[in-house]
C-alpha cells in the first residue's frame, strides 16, 4: 500500500511540474507567448523566420563551435516528395519542430528526432498558380500561443492547432490567379499575424496586413503604392497606383524601443520605367510602420524610379553601429542593387551605403538620396547592359549579422544582364513587365556566381570574402560557437570560421543544390542544425546564361530537409 501511494504521489508531483513549467513532457507543447517573442533571441528554440524581431539569425547557442565542428554528424532527414525550390528553415519550439514545402505543406516533427507528428495539405486544386513568380515556394511559420501560421500561395492566411495540425481558421486575403500570391513567413507582433502580398510582375497593388491571431479577422492593410491624395501619391501619373505593383513578399523586422515594424517593399510595375514618370513610392524601400495601425512614420528608397527590378523587399536587421565615431540605432540590409546600407532606425536618415557587388545603374548617394544613371534606362528601341542583374547582388536569401563579430554575413550573387523594353498593356492576371532580359556574367568576377562575404557593420567594407563557381543562394546562421552556417548550390552545408572566414567543417554531399536558410535549436541540451536541400526558386526559371551554365543546370532538385548534431 505505501508503495503504491509512493508511486501515485510521485506521478502526480512530475504532472504537476510539468504543468506548472518545469521540464515539459515530450507531448506537452509550451504556448508561445507575446513575452517568449520579445526574448527570442534567447530562446532554446528558434521561434520565427529570422529567429528574433531584429531579423539577426544569431543563436547565442556554442555548444557546437570552431573547435569541434568537425564532429558534426546528421542525425535525421526527411524526403518530402516535392522538386520545386525549399526554402524554409526549421521553426522549432521546444521539441517541436514546422518547416513547409513548395505548394503549401505544413509538417510538424519531434525536433531531436524526427518523427513525423502530422502534415497538413494545403488544398490548391482550385488553383491555376499562373501567376506565381520564382517558383511555386513558401518560406516558413509563425508560432503563436498553441497555433502554427502559414500564408498560402492562393492568398490566404491559416491558423492550425500546433499539436494536431487540426484548422483553427482560414482567411482569404485576395482571389487566386489574378497576380497576387503569398510565399512569406508570417510575424507575430502583438497578438497579430502580419503578412505580405506579392505580385509585382503581375501588377498587383502590394500590401501588407495584420489579422487577429485569434480569430484571423482584418485589424489593418497597409497598400505600399499611395493612391492620390495620400502621401507620396503625387509620385505617380494618375491612375498608375491601382496597377504600381510594390509587393511585400518578405517577413519584416521590429524595434520593441521605438515600437516600429520595418517591412520591405518590392518593384513597380510595370518594369519599363519611362511608362510611369515619378519616384513611384514606396516601391523599392523600406517602411517604418506603427504596428497598431499600419500607418507609415518615414521611409527610405533604396532606388527611386527602378526600371531594373531591384526591389527593396530584403530583410532588415537591427544592430547599434559606430561609424566615423558616432554611434547608431541602425538597420542594415544588402539590396538587390548590389548596396550595403545603414540607415538610422529611429528617423530613416541613411548613415552609409556602400557597393557589395558590382553596382552600374544605381551609382551612388546625393543629399542623403540614392541616385541613378539616366543613360541605363532600357527603352522599347534601346538594349542596356547593367549590374547586377536583376536577381541582384542578393536576393531573398536572408544575411545574418553576428554581435561579437560585428559582422553582416552577406550571400552575393555576381551577375550582369542585358534589358531591352517592348510594348506592354495591363490585363489581370498576365505579366505586366515591359521589357526583355537576360542574366549574363559579371565581367569582373570570371567563372564565379556566387560568393559569401563578410561585411563590417560598421563601416560597411567587406572583411573576408569566399567565392564560388556556383551561384550562393542560401541564407545564413551565425552562433555564439564562431561559426556562420550557410548551404552551397554543390550540395554541401558549410561552417565558415565567423572571423576569417576560413571553411572548418562541410557536410557530405547532399541530395540537392541547398538554397534553403538553416536554423539551430536546443533540445534537452543538446544543440542541433537543420537545413533544407531543394534547389529551384528564381535561378533556374529566370536566370538566363546562369541557368544554362551547365555547372548550373546540373544541378540535383528534390527537397529534403536535414539535421546535423554533435
Amino acid at each position: 500500500m505505501k508503495s503504491r501511494s509512493w508511486h501515485r504521489h510521485t506521478a502526480l508531483f512530475v504532472a504537476l511540474l510539468a504543468f506548472s513549467g518545469g521540464a515539459l513532457a515530450a507531448d506537452q507543447y509550451e504556448p508561445v507567448t507575446n513575452a517568449r517573442l520579445m526574448k527570442a533571441a534567447s530562446d532554446q528554440g528558434w521561434l520565427m523566420y529570422r529567429r528574433d524581431y531584429a531579423s539577426s539569425g544569431y543563436a547565442p547557442f556554442d555548444q557546437i563551435n570552431a573547435s569541434n565542428v568537425t564532429g558534426l554528424k546528421q542525425v535525421w532527414d526527411y524526403q518530402t516528395g516535392f522538386q520545386q525550390g525549399h526554402e524554409a528553415p526549421p521553426v522549432v519550439n521546444g521539441n517541436y519542430m514546422f518547416i513547409t514545402t513548395p505548394k503549401d505543406e505544413l509538417l510538424a516533427f519531434e525536433a531531436s528526432s524526427g518523427k513525423l507528428l502530422w502534415k497538413y495539405q494545403h488544398d490548391l486544386s482550385h488553383v491555376g498558380l499562373k501567376t506565381v513568380c520564382c517558383d511555386v515556394v513558401n518560406r516558413g511559420v509563425a508560432l503563436y500561443d498553441k497555433n502554427v501560421y502559414m500564408a498560402t500561395l492562393d492568398n490566404r492566411v491559416v491558423a492550425l492547432d500546433a499539436k494536431t495540425g487540426k484548422v483553427q481558421w482560414s482567411k482569404q486575403l485576395m482571389d487566386p490567379d489574378l497576380g497576387y500570391a503569398m510565399t512569406l513567413a508570417p510575424l507575430i507582433l502583438q497578438g497579430k499575424v502580419i503578412v505580405g502580398e506579392s505580385g509585382g510582375e503581375y501588377g498587383a497593388r502590394g500590401f501588407i496586413e495584420a489579422l487577429d491571431a485569434k480569430t484571423g479577422h482584418q485589424v489593418w492593410r497597409r497598400y505600399t503604392i499611395p493612391a492620390p491624395g495620400e502621401p507620396g501619391g503625387e509620385t505617380w501619373p494618375k491612375g498608375a497606383y491601382k496597377t504600381g505593383g510594390g509587393g511585400a513578399w518578405l517577413t519584416g523586422s521590429y524595434d520593441e524601443v521605438t515600437d516600429t515594424l520595418f517591412w520591405g517593399v518590392g518593384n513597380p510595375s510595370p518594369w519599363l520605367a519611362k511608362l510611369r514618370p515619378g519616384d513611384n513610392l514606396y516601391t523599392d524601400s523600406v517602411l517604418a510602420l506603427d504596428p497598431a495601425t499600419g500607418k507609415i512614420k518615414w521611409h527610405f528608397q533604396y532606388t527611386p524610379h527602378d526600371t531594373w527590378d531591384y526591389d527593396g523587399t530584403n530583410e532588415t536587421v537591427l544592430t547599434d553601429i559606430n561609424y566615423q565615431g558616432k554611434s547608431y540605432k541602425a538597420i542594415v540590409s544588402a539590396s538587390r542593387n548590389g548596396w550595403f546600407y545603414a540607415i538610422d532606425r529611429t528617423n530613416g536618415k541613411l548613415i552609409y551605403a556602400k557597393k557589395f557587388a558590382t553596382a552600374t545603374s544605381v551609382t551612388g548617394v546625393k543629399d542623403g538620396r540614392m541616385v541613378t544613371d539616366a543613360s541605363l534606362y532600357p527603352d522599347v528601341d534601346k538594349e542596356i547592359f547593367t549590374c547586377p542583374s536583376f536577381l541582384g547582388g542578393k536576393n531573398w536569401w536572408p544575411i545574418s549579422v553576428d554581435p561579437q563579430t560585428h559582422m553582416a554575413y552577406v550571400p552575393t550573387l555576381h551577375s550582369c544582364m542585358t534589358m531591352k523594353g517592348t510594348t506592354v498593356g495591363y490585363k489581370a492576371g498576365l505579366p505586366f513587365l515591359g521589357e526583355t532580359f537576360n542574366v549574363v556574367a559579371d565581367p569582373a568576377f570570371k567563372d564565379t556566381w556566387g560568393a559569401v562575404q563578410a561585411i563590417d557593420v560598421n563601416t560597411g567594407d567587406q572583411v573576408w570574402n569566399f567565392p564560388s563557381k556556383l551561384p550562393w543562394n542560401s541564407g545564413m546562421l551565425t552562433t555564439a560557437g564562431g561559426l556562420v552556417f550557410s548551404g552551397g548550390a554543390d550540395g554541401h552545408l558549410y561552417a565558415f570560421d565567423a572571423k576569417t572566414g576560413k571553411v572548418l567543417w562541410k557536410s557530405p554531399e547532399l541530395s540537392s543544390g541547398i538554397e534553403g536558410v538553416p536554423s539551430t535549436w536546443v533540445v534537452d541540451g543538446k544543440q542541433y542544425v537543420g537545413v533544407y536541400a531543394g534547389w529551384g526558386g528564381a535561378t533556374p526559371i529566370w536566370g538566363g546564361d546562369m541557368a544554362k551554365d551547365p555547372a548550373v543546370a546540373n544541378i540535383p532538385t528534390g527537397g529534403h530537409l536535414y539535421v546535423f548534431s554533435l
